[in-house]
């Protein structure tokens, strides 16, 4: 990914206009990458009791939450998700608090129906895990 891209938040593959819902936000979550989604949409980030459907999805994922509800929440969140929306699993990167295996979230992303790509740096902090349906191509 070129830098450009990581520092304007392209590589999520938002839109301008886009609606992204953020699940699982928590205090602890990067108010940077936040800022730089609603910067590139030009719209506030929703939560997850918005109650229309989506352009995009970002899920907080820290480690020591439950994997089952990760899955669970994959499924929430992929259901209200316009066709082909990118869906994003963000986790802290290893060594910080928090830091979750990537084979977690691929086990979740499968017993949801999703294939997990490699993470991706997105912050100081933060990784991005891509997450697409089952026989969706890039």
């Amino acid at each position: 990914m070129n830098e450009t891209a990581s520092q304007n938040a392209e590589e999520f593959g938002f839109h301008a206009g886009d609606i992204v819902q953020e699940w699982l936000w928590d205090d602890d979550v990067s108010e940077s990458i936040r800022q730089k989604i609603m910067t590139l949409t030009g719209e506030d980030l929703v939560d997850e009791d918005y109650g229309s459907a989506v352009d995009g999805v970002i899920i907080w994922w820290r480690d020591g939450d439950d994997e089952d509800g990760l899955s669970d929440t994959i499924m929430d969140a992929h259901s209200v998700l316009g066709e082909d929306g990118p869906l994003w699993v963000l986790t802290p990167k290893p060594g910080r608090p928090g830091a979750a295996s990537s084979v977690t979230v691929q086990s979740a992303a499968k017993t949801a129906g999703m294939n997990a790509a490699t993470p991706l740096t997105v912050s100081a902090d933060w990784n991005g895990i891509h997450l697409r349906a089952f026989g969706k191509g890039r």
